[in-house]
């Protein structure tokens, strides 16, 4: 059956989806997957995300996921964000700073002397590509 996923696999996750496929081909029933397997499933997932690796791996995401966390120690859980809505009247607005802190302790500052803000996506996305 095709996949619905129009991005292409990783020739990495492609590879020990052929290794596992071979696996299960020899199985009777329903046979505990090798720990080799799980391990290589993690690997991949902290390269390519969790959904992108255990779904053409035909793996169970959530064990997938829980093998994650604790190959890191610690959980992957998203810092809480803090939205603030910041109102001005294009003409009122002559200079702007802002500064932003992320819970790794990175920082940025934006300032700017003009009417027209600066592409708030673009310099974020940047930011933690770096931070990353």
């Amino acid at each position: 059956m095709p996949r619905r996923n129009s991005q292409k696999v990783p020739e990495a996750i492609t590879q020990l989806q052929t290794q596992l496929d071979q696996w299960r081909s020899t199985q009777k029933g329903r046979t505990k997957l090798p720990e080799s397997f799980w391990q290589a499933a993690v690997d991949l997932a902290k390269e390519y995300g969790l959904f992108r690796t255990a779904d053409p791996l035909r793996l169970d995401y959530m064990r997938l996921k829980k093998r994650l966390e604790g190959s890191t120690g610690t959980p992957r859980k998203q810092p809480c964000a803090a939205f603030v809505e910041l109102v001005v009247r294009p003409a009122d607005l002559q200079e702007c700073v802002i500064e932003l802190e992320s819970a790794g302790r990175a920082k940025i500052r934006i300032q700017w002397k003009s009417v027209a803000p600066p592409d708030w996506v673009g310099l974020l996305r940047a930011w933690r590509e770096v931070e990353g």
